[in-house]
């Protein structure tokens, strides 16, 4: 491991001597600017500008042409983009693997982790569209949203149905990269670096969010079903519910402007979740955790610097209601849906609090998060036994942007915490080595 690290310090060092380019996905076409008009330090961080292209609901234009009529107003193209992202994993557990690479302790390639279609942009003045496709799974849609919006003074009101296959409900509307919504996170770590991601905020979700928004802040009042699309078979009422709160003050000093989004989230409600294991169709569940999360971003010595802390817990559930915020997945993958099978018998719970740095603006950030967090139970199948364990986490993260939509990564978690006083399957540290680009 250690000859591997120094290969990638090689290689990020000599990659400095690279000039930059500029990336051109869906929005930078339509928008004609480049991702650092919207992102900081790297993707997918927003900046203030970025949170106000967001807001907007995506119709900004820049100098692409537009087809224009009598109620009508859209670009002449439809602006497309791709997004790849490879990875290698390796955990340091006892290996038995026949093959090498059917596990991560003997180091597992994942090419592509994802391999995605995205469209997005102006529909009309004031309404836009998200568009986002798996070209490597046998589905295509994986993610739409179609946001509305109204100015009354110097408030922006939106309705935005949504549909997602694992954002979850904060997907209709979010601006915050504390991993509020799974897609929008600083790190790749992401069950390591936020606590609404470890306890399981990232569940499929089709909805409608209600937002009132201004420069002091927003309100998301979402409604919402724990199911890709709302539909027989999946799920038919929209009565979950979600909340989300935040401030967004920005306050300036001599070192320039430092800007913040504090914030809470309240799932709540009951609705039918998909029972795969036992097949038996739809069974009711809850829907229900709470999180709160600060972010500040500022510069530091003159460089940017992105401080971050979180905090959530999802409480137990049983036999005839299990949370769905607080289940296992299935093989206990964190990339498949939740199952209410395997639910948790007590409150899962986790505060992480982070911080990364850009050693070289706009090229090299450096971060290191912790995470304290209890699991909610052991492992097991069905109903999740145990004595609710502690699950800590040390991260240490590393983003070099060789060009403005290609980033490189290297993320390196230790874990301790009782869970650990027995020997875990997959170790007490993990390494992922990961390259993202998009065009």
């Amino acid at each position: 491991m250690k000859q591997a690290i120094l290969l990638v310090s090689g290689i990020l060092a000599l990659l400095t001597l690279i000039p930059e380019a500029s990336a051109v996905p869906s929005f930078s076409r339509q928008a004609s600017m480049s991702c650092r008009a919207c992102h900081s330090q790297h993707v997918p961080i927003l900046n203030g500008f970025g949170q106000t292209f967001k807001a907007s609901g995506y119709p900004m234009m820049g100098t692409q042409a537009k087809v224009e009529g009598d109620g009508l107003s859209i670009p002449v193209t439809l602006n497309a983009s791709m997004m790849l992202k490879g990875s290698f994993e390796k955990t340091n557990g006892p290996s038995s693997d026949v093959i090498p690479g059917d596990t991560t302790n003997s180091g597992q390639w994942n090419v592509p982790e994802e391999f995605n279609l995205f469209f997005g942009g102006r529909i009309a003045e004031t309404i836009g569209f998200y568009f986002e496709g798996h070209v490597d799974t046998p589905r295509l849609v994986a993610a739409f949203k179609l946001p509305a919006a109204v100015y009354i003074a110097d408030a922006k009101f939106s309705v935005i149905p949504f549909m997602t296959d694992e954002q979850g409900a904060s997907y209709g509307y979010e601006q915050s990269s504390t991993g509020a919504v799974r897609n929008v996170r600083w790190a790749e770590h992401r069950l390591e670096t936020s606590a609404q991601q470890y306890i399981g905020s990232d569940t499929p979700a089709t909805g409608v969010s209600i937002v009132a928004q201004n420069d002091l802040g927003y309100i998301n009042l979402t409604r919402w079903a724990p199911a890709f699309m709302a539909k027989e078979g999946a799920a038919q009422s929209l009565t979950s519910n979600y909340l989300r709160i935040t401030a967004t003050p920005t306050l300036s000093n001599i070192n320039g402007d430092w800007s913040f989004n504090i914030g809470a989230q309240i799932w709540r409600g009951t609705n039918y979740a998909n029972d795969s294991v036992v097949a038996i169709g739809l069974v009711p569940v809850d829907t229900k955790a709470t999180a709160l999360d600060f972010q500040a971003f500022g510069h530091v010595y003159g460089k940017e610097i992105g401080i971050y802390a979180t905090w959530a817990k999802s409480p137990g559930g049983t036999a005839t209601q299990p949370n769905i915020l607080n289940t296992a997945r299935p093989n206990f993958s964190s990339d498949v849906p939740p199952e209410p099978t395997l639910y948790r018998l007590n409150e899962r719970k986790a505060w992480t609090i982070a911080a990364e740095y850009s050693f070289i603006p706009n090229t090299l950030h450096l971060g290191a998060a912790y995470r304290s967090a209890n699991t909610g139970g052991g492992a097991g199948a069905a109903a999740i036994l145990g004595n609710n364990p502690t699950d800590n986490a040390f991260t240490l993260t590393g983003v070099y942007n060789l060009t403005q939509n290609i980033e490189f990564h290297i993320d390196h978690s230790f874990y301790s915490g009782s869970l650990y006083d027995n020997p875990q399957p997959r170790g007490n540290q993990l390494t992922t080595f990961m390259v993202e680009a998009s065009w």
